[in-house]
C-alpha cells in the first residue's frame, strides 16, 4: 500500500467524521485529500471499498441509529440532524441498512449491527490512540450497539500452540497450562497481539484441537519460535471484525455472549460478503472492559469468481456462538 494515499484517504475519513452532521461535498473531500476530486474519489474506494457518498451515507444512518438509541428524539430531527432531506427519505434508507424501520427501533431499541468500513489499516488495533471507546448503553441493557469492520489482512505467519482436545480457552489452559498467551505476549516480531484461534479444517492436524492460542508475525519472519509451538503459513485474507461496546471487566461473559447473539444472526450478504470460514482462523483478542469484546472471522466478497465452492463453508468447527455454550466457557486470562 502507498503510505502517501493511505495518509490522504485517512484525511477523508476524518473529514468526513467531522463533518457528518453537516453537508459533504466531493471538492470538500478532495481538499482534505490534496487531490483532484476524481483521484480523491477514486483512492477512497479503493481503499476503503465504497464510493465516498455510500461511505458517508452508511456513517451517517449508523450515527443517527445511535442517537436515536441514546435519547428520545422525533424520527425527522434526527434526520434532519443528519442531511437528510425528508422523512421518508430517511426512512427507507435507514431501513435498507437495519432491516428495521427508525421508528420501531426508537420504540423497540434492538439489537443493532452499526456498519464501519476499514479505518485503513492492515491490522485492526483494539483502541487507537485518540479515539474514545464507544459510550455502553447501561441504562438500557437490552439495547447493544456493535461496531463492524472489514478488515484486509496481508500474507502472513502465525506462531501458535496446538491443544488436544480443546474446544475453547479453558479446555485449553486445563490441557496446557494458561501461561501460553504470556509466551506468545513476549514474541517482539508479533504484529498483533496474542489471539485465542478457532482453527479450519484445512489447518488442524491429526490427534490436535480445534481451538488454539497463537500470535501473528511478518511473513518473511524467520527467528526464533519457542519450544513446543510451530509456525504456519497464512494467505492474504478478509476478516469481519465485531466489537461490543465497553464494559465493566467483572461482566466479561455477559459481553461475550452478547456479541455471539448479533454474530449468530448478522448477515454479511447485506454488505456483499459471505462467511469463508476455511480462509483464515476465526479470532477471539482478550476480553478488556475499556475496549469491548473482540471477535472475527473471515469473509469473502459474494461476487468473488475464485471463491471455493460452496461444501468448503463447513469446513471449520462449529463456533461457540453458533450453539448453546457453558457460562464459563469464554477467553479471559488467569491474572
Amino acid at each position: 500500500m502507498d503510505s502517501e494515499q493511505i495518509k490522504a484517504v485517512k484525511r477523508m475519513q476524518g473529514f468526513i467524521e467531522a463533518h457528518l452532521a453537516e453537508p459533504i461535498t466531493l471538492y470538500g473531500l478532495a481538499r482534505a485529500a490534496r487531490y483532484s476530486p476524481w483521484h480523491a474519489a477514486r483512492l477512497f474506494k479503493e481503499y476503503t471499498g465504497r464510493a465516498p457518498f455510500e461511505y458517508i451515507r452508511q456513517r451517517r444512518l449508523s450515527a443517527a441509529a445511535d442517537k436515536l438509541c441514546a435519547a428520545p428524539r422525533k424520527v425527522i430531527d434526527v434526520a434532519f440532524d443528519f442531511v437528510f432531506d425528508s422523512h421518508e427519505g430517511f426512512t427507507r434508507a435507514f431501513t435498507r441498512q437495519f432491516g428495521i424501520s427508525p421508528r420501531q427501533y426508537r420504540q423497540k431499541k434492538p439489537s443493532v449491527v452499526l456498519f464501519m468500513p476499514d479505518r485503513m489499516r492492515s491490522y485492526y488495533p483494539p483502541n487507537p490512540k485518540g479515539t474514545a471507546p464507544m459510550k455502553a448503553k447501561t441504562e438500557k441493557p437490552q439495547s447493544q450497539v456493535v461496531f463492524v469492520q472489514i478488515v484486509a489482512r496481508p500474507a502472513r505467519k502465525m506462531i501458535l500452540k496446538r491443544g488436544k482436545k480443546a474446544t475453547h480457552y479453558f479446555e485449553y489452559c486445563e490441557e496446557l497450562g494458561c501461561e501460553i498467551y504470556s509466551q506468545l505476549g513476549q514474541i517482539k516480531a508479533a504484529i498483533h497481539e496474542p489471539m485465542g484461534l478457532w482453527l479450519p479444517k484445512n489447518l488442524q492436524r491429526p490427534d490436535t484441537s480445534v481451538y488454539a492460542q497463537g500470535v501473528e508475525v511478518p511473513a518473511d519472519y524467520a527467528g526464533p519460535v519457542p519450544e513446543g509451538f510451530e509456525v504456519i503459513s497464512l494467505p492474504a485474507c478478509t476478516m469481519m471484525v465485531f466489537q461490543g461496546p465497553p464494559f465493566d471487566d467483572q461482566n466479561f461473559e455477559q459481553a461475550i455472549f452478547s456479541l455471539w447473539d448479533v454474530m449468530k444472526t448478522y448477515q454479511p450478504e447485506r454488505y456483499g460478503y459471505e462467511w469463508a470460514d476455511a480462509d483464515a482462523p476465526r479470532f477471539q483478542l482478550e476480553p478488556v472492559g475499556y475496549r469491548g469484546y473482540i471477535e472475527g472471522r473471515p469473509v469473502r466478497p459474494v461476487n468473488e469468481t475464485t471463491r471455493k465452492p460452496a461444501r468448503y463453508k463447513a469446513s471449520a468447527a462449529p463456533h461457540p456462538s453458533q450453539k448453546k455454550s457453558p457460562k464459563s466457557k469464554t477467553l479471559r486470562r488467569k491474572r
